[in-house]
């Protein structure tokens, strides 16, 4: 019972420091930093990974480990330092830079939404309606590019298995990647998010319409690969858009009824796409979705450990962005796949097997050992705090507030997808750039405007 009290240890002060850190953990006002802890630490992470130390998983991957019972308390243990050293730099974070999370988040909440400074109507509709041609321009080419798009596979019937036509949609892509990833998947949704908000802040019918075919494109490009998350993702950044401009308020009620449904119709389409017979067994706490939410996100990690150093070799850089070992000649290489062909190479094979994303401390060890985990902590828990706080103090306008509620859902996300995308990610960058340097073009062009309309009434009054 060593294990349950030093969880419990761990689990009271992680929270304390996330709750500091947050500004608030409810569940009616969730932020940044609260679905990372709710989300990516103590449902995908933590749960999982207490089970797995007291024995109690009975889990299909931590059957593959050699020497078990060392790496399931190893695993454990890492798990335990990354729930306290994490939230610790978040709140060192806070403190140096004079951040009052409670204050500033209900702030946040109560500040209206606003428009972008210094640009006009038509200025704003027009370039963003260049944006959304383009990204419905990269859908066409994703659809064109796209061996077969599994959920037309699954509407008109087919013989293949679905999951191995994920795995072909996915790895057997024809086109850039690049353009698929950014332009169709990322930009779709977050475009039809900027849309609602102007429709909501100007109530013009052409914000509207475009509102409505960005959010047609975006269900499509969440739910094209028959992958079951992004689709519950994309509702929930809305749900977020909606809070934040004071649309929805959430109760304990609604959250029961919203987690009801939500629930139903993960369970819905688990047993669709995958064929599920024994409903009761799918539904037990290591099967399913609950076994996929608690066990499957955390089991690579201690794969991971146990692997690394002892059956592969540590990578030493190799799973770095491509962009940086490209300029070594060295061939990119993600740890998530190495992991999965040397644990289930039948999978491979089958074609139905992808990659074991996990912890993102998971990658850093595989990279650097156990430097890896300590260093790669203390970043990514600094780099997610400034996230935080630089959004709370920008503008509440509908390109800032969309890029905040898109951050807020990907950085949990990316948390038990990997590490060297906190690194360098292509499309956070670019969204970044492009999003940042649009405001910042229309805020020079509002202030030439004003500069030249001054200059001409002092010349007409003179």
């Amino acid at each position: 019972m060593l294990d349950v009290l030093i969880g419990l240890i761990v689990l009271v002060a992680s929270t304390l420091m996330f709750r500091y850190a947050a500004g608030t953990l409810s569940w009616t006002a969730p932020n940044l930093v609260s679905i990372v802890y709710y989300y990516s630490f103590l449902l995908s992470s933590f749960i999982g990974a207490l089970l797995i130390a007291l024995g109690m998983d009975d889990y299909y991957m931590i059957r593959k480990l050699f020497r078990p019972e060392e790496y399931r308390q190893i695993g454990f243990a890492v798990v335990c330092f990354v729930m306290i050293v994490f939230p610790l730099s978040m709140v060192v974070v806070s403190r140096l830079c004079g951040f009052e999370a409670r204050q500033e988040f209900r702030a946040y909440l109560q500040k209206p939404l606003s428009p972008l400074a210094g640009a006009t109507g038509s200025q704003v509709f027009y370039a963003f309606l260049a944006l959304s041609l383009l990204s419905f321009a990269a859908i066409a080419y994703m659809i064109w590019k796209t061996p077969t798009i599994p959920v037309f596979a699954l509407l008109t019937g087919t013989d293949e298995s679905l999951a191995a036509l994920r795995i072909e949609a996915s790895r057997h892509f024809a086109g850039n990647v690049l353009v698929r990833n950014i332009f169709a998947i990322t930009l779709t949704p977050l475009l039809s998010f900027i849309a609602y908000l102007f429709a909501e802040l100007t109530h013009e019918w052409r914000w509207k319409l475009l509102f409505i075919c960005l959010f047609v494109g975006a269900v499509f490009v969440n739910v094209y690969d028959l992958a079951k998350s992004p689709i519950f993702f994309y509702v929930m950044m809305f749900l977020l858009i909606r809070i934040y401009i004071g649309k929805t308020r959430l109760s304990a009620a609604k959250l029961a009824l919203y987690g009801g449904v939500g629930a139903a119709v993960l369970v819905g389409m688990y047993i669709v796409i995958q064929g599920v017979q024994d409903v009761a067994t799918f539904l037990s706490y290591n099967k399913g979705p609950i076994g996929r939410m608690i066990l499957a996100q955390i089991a690579p990690t201690f794969l991971h450990l146990n692997l690394f150093g002892e059956a592969l070799p540590f990578l030493y850089g190799k799973s770095l962005p491509s962009i940086l070992t490209g300029l070594f000649d060295v061939e990119n290489v993600r740890s998530a796949r190495l992991v999965m062909a040397h644990v289930f190479p039948e999978r491979i094979e089958d074609g139905t097997g992808g990659v074991l994303n996990t912890l993102f401390v998971a990658e850093a060890y595989a990279n650097f050992g156990y430097v890896g985990i300590v260093i790669g902590t203390l970043y990514v828990g600094v780099v997610t705090q400034l996230l935080y706080i630089g959004f709370l103090r920008l503008p509440k306008n509908p390109l800032f507030l969309s890029l905040f509620v898109y951050f807020s859902i990907n950085i949990p996300r990316t948390l038990v997808g990997g590490f060297t995308d906190f690194l360098f990610n292509p499309t956070w960058v670019l969204l970044v750039a492009l999003f940042g340097g649009m405001a910042l073009w229309l805020r020079v062009q509002g202030d030439l405007r004003a500069w030249f309309a001054t200059k001409r009434r002092i010349t007409d009054e003179g």
